[in-house]
């Protein structure tokens, strides 16, 4: 994956202490809020307590809020929640720089997963799909190796397993079906297309399961649902695509 580089903090630079992890996560979580002066009558959604009063919070790692900052609107939707509530819920996730409203899901910054490493890739073959007798068809295989769950995973240090790898994946080569190829690539880049959990098919954890994104596995029918035709199909994965923070833009920025 790229990295990414820092520019240097000149008050580190000068002999300060640089910001711990919780100042930094404070700092992201700010940077997507306006302060409210005079909260609402309603419940955080996250604690279930009343936003005019403390958050229900009393886990680690969130460490005091001023008074001030106690309630944030999040800038794009609008919703309201207790500062130290989404603090605590940046830090049970990815701790990526990017949060996600947990009423509209709208997503601030750059979404991205716990994807394992491994490889993708797709080529055009000379058959049809069901539903799409006009153009040739896209195979997408994925192959991701088992391996050691990392930080970011259900529990560090412990093997996960991959189950029925390569995956073979299919869209009709159309202009929709290029766009949704175009998108699933950035999707993969940002390690959203699988994760590691428990499989709720066969009930196995610690393994290698789909995320959110529909994928159709079956080429020449549809007798197990995940085939074609299936005229919703392709506006389905894109609507998924985007609950991901994932849009066409993104596609013309990451070529």
């Amino acid at each position: 994956r790229r990295g990414a580089a820092r520019v240097p903090d000149p008050a580190a630079q000068a002999g300060a202490a640089p910001p711990t992890h919780q100042q930094e996560r404070h700092q992201v979580v700010k940077k997507y809020l306006q302060k409210v002066k005079s909260p609402p009558e309603e419940d955080c959604t996250i604690c279930m307590e009343p936003l005019g009063g403390p958050s229900g919070y009393k886990g680690p790692g969130v460490g005091p809020v001023s008074k001030a900052e106690s309630v944030g609107r999040l800038t794009q939707c609008g919703h309201q929640y207790h500062f130290q509530c989404l603090v605590a819920m940046y830090n049970n996730g990815n701790k990526d720089g990017s949060l996600q409203c947990p009423t509209c899901k709208t997503i601030y910054g750059v979404k991205t997963g716990n994807q394992p490493a491994g490889k993708m890739e797709y080529h055009v073959i000379p058959h049809s799909l069901p539903g799409h007798p006009d153009c040739k068809s896209i195979r997408i295989i994925y192959n991701i190796p088992p391996g050691i769950q990392g930080p970011e995973h259900p529990n560090p240090g412990k093997p996960f397993t991959a189950r029925g790898f390569p995956r073979h994946c299919y869209l009709p080569d159309s202009e929709k079906g290029r766009k949704v190829l175009r998108l699933l690539l950035v999707a993969w880049d940002r390690r959203l297309i699988f994760s590691v959990g428990t499989s709720s098919t066969t009930g196995e954890s610690d393994t290698v399961i789909w995320n959110e994104v529909h994928h159709k596995t079956e080429f020449g029918s549809n007798l197990t649902g995940h085939g074609f035709p299936d005229p919703g199909h392709l506006d389905n994965v894109l609507e998924e695509l985007r609950a991901q923070g994932i849009t066409e833009e993104d596609a013309l920025v990451e070529k």
